[in-house]
């Protein structure tokens, strides 16, 4: 209740505000950034959304979306905008490592910082900090915030679209156990704004292009490694597998829980390489925790059942590791 009493005297009056989100945003991180850009700009902000970095295709019909600044190319225009903000809103992640380069301007801007995640184990960086490991999104925590904020009305039908796609995703469309009673109160009220959550799964999920559904053919059927012993599955994929297939920022999203999809996996990876680092997705049913499994030997975190990491090694010796890291859990797989 304080912390939302801090924010309720900090945005009463009409301020400079930035909001930014994690590196290649997915739906919740794009979704909770531009549904509170929507939501400030109608208490009378000047609002920007900088992104650390592009983001797919299939996210570009959410409303806002055609102002968003990609960090990478405007360097200069975005640290200029973070100098002069009064406000710089971190959504969706709770380091500001997961921002890239535009950390520095982040970190150095007399603005005040607001946090607004769902992630464990948050860093001590921002003046005023909503955050919820428990939430199953953080469009979730933003909802019921401008609720507590006494402004539910002020959520019409491009606010509650972008609120709506980040929590039907980060719940797997309300399939994985984060999704609870709350999570159905919030989908059923953004209902009754006026949504059509046909509408948003469709522009979400079934807007593929040829090649995207080739590159997942081709991932399950030759790239797909199933260790039966050790309950776990994962995919690899080398840079010149995503250029054979014009591998565009997105196409590879959801291809792990594929590997989780099979009868009798625990633990799933997706192991890709890219050109800054070999990039992980983890993913897990029941008590395995991949955020600390990411966090021990992949420098990465997340959630106790969806994490990520990185890996400096090439994508032949990380798979070694991650093969051989494995033999440290016989047991509790």
């Amino acid at each position: 209740m304080q912390q939302a009493e801090a924010l309720k005297t900090l945005i009463q009056t009409t301020k400079k505000s930035v909001i930014t989100t994690h590196h290649k945003p997915d739906a919740d991180a794009l979704g909770s950034s531009l549904a509170l850009k929507l939501y400030l700009e109608k208490k009378g902000h000047q609002v920007h959304v900088v992104s650390p970095t592009d983001y797919p295709e299939f996210l570009y019909w959410m409303p806002g979306n055609d102002t968003v600044l990609i960090y990478e190319g405007n360097q200069v225009k975005a640290n200029e905008m973070a100098m002069n903000a009064d406000v710089i809103f971190c959504v969706d992640f709770n380091a500001l490592s997961r921002i890239n380069n535009f950390s520095d301007a982040v970190k150095k801007s007399p603005a005040k910082k607001v946090m607004i995640d769902h992630h464990l184990q948050p860093e001590d960086f921002a003046d005023i900090v909503f955050s919820d490991p428990s939430a199953a999104s953080t469009t979730q925590i933003l909802y019921e915030l401008i609720k507590q904020l006494g402004d539910e009305k002020l959520i019409d039908v491009n606010i509650a679209e972008c609120l709506y796609a980040g929590v039907m995703t980060d719940t797997g469309s309300f399939r994985h156990s984060n999704t609870n009673k709350k999570v159905h109160e919030m989908a059923a009220a953004l209902m009754d704004v006026g949504i059509s959550s046909a509408k948003i799964h469709q522009l979400i999920f079934d807007n593929n292009s040829e090649l995207r559904l080739r590159l997942l053919g081709y991932s399950i059927s030759q790239k797909l490694t199933v260790l039966e012993n050790k309950h776990t599955a994962y995919i690899t994929l080398s840079a010149e597998e995503l250029e054979r297939y014009k591998a565009k920022t997105g196409d590879t999203e959801g291809l792990v829980n594929y590997a989780l999809s099979i009868k009798g996996i625990e633990l799933a990876a997706l192991i890709v390489e890219r050109p800054d680092c070999v990039r992980m997705s983890f993913r897990s049913r029941g008590d395995f925790d991949v955020n600390e499994f990411a966090r021990q030997h992949f420098s990465g975190g997340g959630h106790k059942n969806a994490a990520g990491g990185c890996s400096s090694a090439s994508l032949e010796d990380t798979v070694k590791k991650f093969v051989a890291v494995l033999n440290n859990y016989n047991g509790k797989l």
